[in-house]
């Protein structure tokens, strides 16, 4: 008697793709094209009204999943300055910042899938307790089907597990990772990694293998479920159509990020 057939089982590979839309770099809708998630700024650290319901249009034309981008209120430093905020005026904000983006896409016929947050409370709310519990707590008192999208690995991550939301492991194509599986912060050397044949081999090898390699040297065990692409930048549509053709080309599904 043979064994099992080796092909009685295939493991289909899939990827979400996702661009944090309405921040003003003018390539939102060329992006929409190539992502299966979009995070929408609501307006606090980029955006506005007008801003958020042309990307939601152009989401809900492509089928394309809407997430809301809510940040610290900091349009000044673009929401990457880091804030010392009680917790209850973070579950406020980010309430606050849901509710306005969801008017607006039922308003078009679509509805919000997730939540990422932005910059300094993404960053935040990976390494500090405190604040990551009041994210998830905003956004399960909105609506605790949504997903919550946060950096793989980290404690925003935990919180949303925790409180019986799904959690989307992120990772990052284009930045410098640490030992301990955190971003390389912006203003240090090794952060922005901008070869491009470089960036589309570690995509491949964070999907396929599940680990990056940190700018130290040693290999970081991550769940990627989503990828984080760039709309900013010179050459950053260019190479998120490259990052798109990679994956297809190694048979590996691009499709939004959904509850397993």
């Amino acid at each position: 008697m043979t064994g099992i057939c080796e092909m009685d089982y295939v493991k289909v590979m899939e990827i979400d793709l996702n661009a944090d839309l309405g921040e003003g770099c003018g390539s939102d809708e060329a992006l929409l094209d190539l992502v299966s998630s979009a995070n929408i700024a609501c307006g606090w650290h980029a955006g506005g009204a007008a801003a958020m319901r042309d990307c939601v249009r152009w989401a809900v034309a492509r089928g394309v999943s809407i997430g809301a981008h809510p940040s610290f209120n900091d349009p000044e430093n673009f929401g990457r300055k880091e804030m010392d905020l009680p917790a209850s005026e973070i579950y406020a904000g980010v309430l606050y910042q849901l509710g306005a983006l969801s008017a607006i896409a039922q308003a078009e016929g679509g509805r919000i899938a997730h939540v990422k947050p932005h910059g300094a409370l993404y960053n935040q709310a990976a390494r500090n307790p405190e604040i990551a519990d009041a994210i998830v707590s905003a956004v399960h008192d909105f609506d605790p089907s949504l997903l919550i999208f946060g950096l793989a690995n980290s404690g925003l991550v935990e919180s949303a597990r925790r409180a019986g939301i799904v959690a989307i492991e992120e990772v990052f194509a284009d930045r410098g990772y640490r030992a301990d599986g955190s971003l390389v912060p912006r203003k240090e050397p090794g952060a922005l990694l901008d070869d491009e044949n470089v960036v589309l081999v570690r995509t491949l090898a964070m999907v396929r293998e599940q680990r990056v390699q940190a700018v130290s040297g040693e290999w970081v065990p991550l769940n990627a479920q989503t990828i984080c692409l760039h709309g900013d930048g010179a050459h950053a549509l260019a190479f998120a159509r490259r990052i798109r053709q990679a994956l297809e080309a190694a048979g590996i599904e691009v499709r939004a990020a959904h509850a397993h």
